[in-house]
């Protein structure tokens, strides 16, 4: 790990009727994200939404493996972000459910 620096390995599907987080499935973040896979609109898609999720400029975000595939390697390049920041912003605490 990179001082500063933040490595995330996610999964898209593109085509989906909008951008949002899946899950986790074994370290991977799945995501579905609302642009085509042709001419790097997929990529250009996923940059944008993780840069707005983290509040950082998409300047930050960086695909470092993966351009052509599902699977890829993102870097985010922020003093100030933390591993649970992260962890927080795209995996939520559910919602506590009411007591009977």
């Amino acid at each position: 790990m990179v001082a500063g620096c933040i490595r995330l390995t996610v999964q898209i599907t593109p085509n989906a009727k909008r951008s949002e987080v899946i899950g986790l499935l074994a370290d991977v973040l799945k995501i579905r994200l609302h642009a085509q896979p042709i001419e790097g609109k997929a990529n250009d898609a996923l940059i944008r939404y993780v840069a707005d999720t983290l509040h950082v400029p998409k300047s930050a975000v960086h695909i470092t493996h993966g351009h052509t595939n599902k699977r890829k390697v993102l870097e985010i390049k922020a003093s100030d972000l933390t591993p649970a920041q992260v962890q927080l912003a795209f995996l939520p605490a559910a919602p506590a459910s009411p007591s009977a």
